[in-house]
């Protein structure tokens, strides 16, 4: 039973490793640009398509060069663990895994409060 247990947790923290990994473009294969929340099929084989005529020098020809990544979605897959030669997207928050939790709570309470204030309204 313990080594189930252990079994358990180690798998969740596998998990969790890949969900924060950092990833750049000029190395990772295709499976890994897939982890990438916000990377695709179809990106990555553009990504890789384009990694084949050069490597990417930075975010801005990172940019340039795959179709339907403006800086408003190169943020967020920046955010998400995508880099450019190592490095994020200038401005990009990199969420931390505690910064989620300590979030979570904060969102719960507010639709909670919500019906209260309905309830209000219906009286």
């Amino acid at each position: 039973m313990i080594k189930k247990l252990f079994l358990a947790i180690a798998a969740l923290a596998a998990s969790m490793n890949i969900a924060f990994a950092q990833v750049d473009v000029n190395k990772a294969d295709a499976a890994a640009l897939d982890s990438v929340k916000g990377v695709g099929p179809s990106m990555s084989k553009a990504i890789l398509d384009e990694r084949a005529k050069g490597e990417f020098k930075d975010w801005g020809d990172f940019q340039k060069r795959i179709k339907g990544v403006g800086d408003k979605r190169a943020m967020k897959l920046s955010e998400a663990g995508l880099q450019v030669n190592g490095k994020p997207k200038d401005g990009a928050a990199m969420a931390k895994p505690e910064d989620k939790a300590a979030a979570k709570p904060a969102k719960a309470s507010k639709t909670a409060a919500k019906p209260e204030a309905g309830a209000k309204a219906a009286s």
